[in-house]
């Protein structure tokens, strides 16, 4: 379901593979990030790009996700179009997560900061 890409300084960006992140996938794409963080990622970028709806149980597994990592790494989002963004503005995710216009910005500022 995920697609990743690894980058220097143990960065991980990952593309949920899906174009609506909704109560049918959304446990999926948890359990692939969380096996991801249990295998050792703990700078994950979730990009957001392809993706054109998040419904609440999509921005639920992101929390899960979130709390998976904890206070071992660092975990943004990038790439929100209009209406993504929308729901994160309207459900204050923006509030929760560090929001970034492109996985590019993500990875040079997560870079940065270690």
């Amino acid at each position: 379901m995920i697609h990743t890409t690894q980058h220097p300084k143990d960065i991980t960006v990952v593309r949920p593979g899906v174009e609506r992140l909704t109560a049918v996938n959304a446990k999926a794409f948890k359990d692939a990030v969380v096996a991801l963080i249990e295998d050792g990622a703990s700078q994950l970028i979730i990009d957001f790009g392809t993706v054109t709806f998040v419904d609440s149980s999509g921005l639920g597994a992101l929390v899960g996700v979130l709390k998976r990592v904890g206070h071992r790494g660092d975990l943004v989002v990038c790439g929100l179009n209009a209406d993504v963004a929308q729901m994160f503005q309207i459900c204050r995710m923006d509030k929760v997560f560090t929001v970034y216009t492109s996985a590019d910005a993500a990875v040079q500022k997560l870079a940065e900061n270690q």
